[in-house]
């Protein structure tokens, strides 16, 4: 099975890595011809506003949405997360908007205010999720399709789920965390499995868990 990271620009190496630790092939996706036979889609941290003037420019967005329809999983972190919501504060124009939320970029401060944390994530299993933080979005809103993975203690919004697409305002991938990209391995192999019917509408919450 292989899952493409866009390699545009940010951390991609890093989740290409993490993949590689769980047994997956990532592959580095810049053109619209590197979708091709790709069983999802990691969208990596990084600098969302550049990542979006690329992603317009090489002309990627049509056909990630197409795989997103498709239904195979997409998974955004950090900038990724960004990328993939329908509403930017700050009235900046989505480019992925898989996601029913409203975000707002650099929520924690400069990098300077960047911390790490641990994080319940039911889905995930009981042991915690070490969690990164590196000016990270913050999720203000979220729509009624949307299911809240993970929270801080003050009760923000930091990991949610829409049907097939993941997103985390937090770096997993730096955190040698890997059962994020389980869960989305999971998502991809019940998605491209013909017994579950290729091409169906995506699994519901409750059929892709991940224990530790």
């Amino acid at each position: 099975m292989r899952i493409g990271v866009l390699a545009l620009q940010g951390a991609f190496r890093e989740h290409v890595a993490t993949l590689a630790a769980i047994g997956v092939e990532g592959v580095e996706v810049r053109l619209p011809g590197d979708i091709d036979g790709i069983a999802g889609l990691v969208l990596p941290g990084g600098e969302s506003t550049t990542m979006r003037r690329l992603i317009r420019r090489w002309g990627l967005a049509a056909p990630i949405l197409d795989l997103a329809r498709a239904g195979a999983p997409i998974f955004g972190t950090c900038a990724g997360m960004i990328v993939l919501s329908r509403t930017i504060t700050g009235d900046e124009e989505p480019i992925l908007p898989l996601l029913d939320v409203v975000v707002e970029r650099n929520a924690f401060g400069r990098q300077l205010d960047s911390f790490e944390t641990d994080l319940a994530v039911p889905i995930l299993g009981e042991r915690p999720v070490h969690a990164i933080f590196i000016r990270a979005p913050i999720v203000e809103e979220v729509g009624p399709e949307v299911d809240v993975l993970a929270r801080l203690d003050d009760g923000r919004i930091v990991a949610v789920r829409q049907g097939n697409v993941v997103a985390t305002a937090f770096h997993p991938e730096l955190a040698g965390e890997t059962r994020f990209h389980r869960l989305v391995a999971t998502m991809a192999a019940e998605h491209a499995d013909p017994g579950e019917g290729a091409g169906r509408r995506p699994h519901p919450l409750r059929r892709s868990r991940v224990e530790p």
